[in-house]
């Protein structure tokens, strides 16, 4: 029988839950995986393949439906530094309208952080002086769904209704769960825009994975900042 290579093993830090996991760097199997679903170029494959890659390497028992999206991405970055390397060349786009361009950096994967953690978000948004909900950060099974809707309104608010946990009406309690997705999208829809605003705030302040990044156009001398932010910013 002919051998096989170990590889080993490090430790990291879910952000969600703070739970410290043991895993493994990814390796040529895994990379396959990944690299037909980046040369089909369908956003929804790519996700699917790194969390099965993810879940191929992650030796703890975890629960990956409740994982969040930027867990994911946090713990896709953390492998991807230990299996092929913490550096990774991005071709940036120069800022400056009039200038067409492109200037090659590097950065450091190890620098890679989720912004807003330390931050509490209040999840209860109060609707009206009857009606209140609690809300959740997105999973990633989540995310995964959106694929399915045909327009980027309909994404949006069915985004808005997964981010729903609980309804409160007066002295009732209802789970966002123990109804339908379609029940649960007819009450989003029926929100005014100020109230619908209330919950994209939620959204937008939400833990992610995020990068500053400075560089000065190699074409026209400009001092560019730009915030990298999610998994499509760093790969995609």
């Amino acid at each position: 029988m002919l051998p096989i290579i170990a590889t080993p093993k490090y430790d990291m830090i879910v952000p969600s839950t703070g739970e410290s996991i043991t895993y493994r760097p990814y390796v040529v199997k895994e990379e396959k995986i990944l690299l037909i679903a980046i040369e089909s170029q369908d956003e929804t494959g790519i996700e699917k393949a790194v969390l099965n890659v993810i879940k191929a390497c992650v030796e703890s028992p975890i629960d990956f439906k409740k994982l969040t999206t930027f867990d994911v991405e946090f713990m896709f970055i953390t492998l991807r530094s230990k299996s092929v390397g913490e550096g990774i060349k991005l071709k940036m786009k120069c800022e400056v309208e009039e200038c067409d361009g492109v200037t090659e950096q590097q950065i450091n994967l190890e620098n890679v952080r989720v912004s807003n953690l330390e931050e509490k978000a209040n999840n209860r948004i109060k609707i009206n002086d009857d009606i209140s909900v609690d809300l959740k950060y997105l999973g990633i099974n989540d995310s995964l769904t959106q694929a399915q809707r045909t327009t980027e309104t309909d994404s949006v608010i069915n985004s808005v209704a997964k981010c729903i946990e609980t309804i409160y009406s007066g002295e009732d309690t209802f789970a966002a769960k123990d109804a339908s997705h379609k029940e649960v999208v007819t009450f989003v829809e029926s929100l005014s825009s100020d109230q619908f605003a209330m919950i994209i705030s939620f959204m937008e302040k939400a833990p992610a994975l995020t990068y500053d990044m400075e560089y000065k156009c190699s074409t026209c001398g400009h001092e560019n900042k730009q915030e990298l932010k999610g998994l499509s910013d760093f790969f995609i």
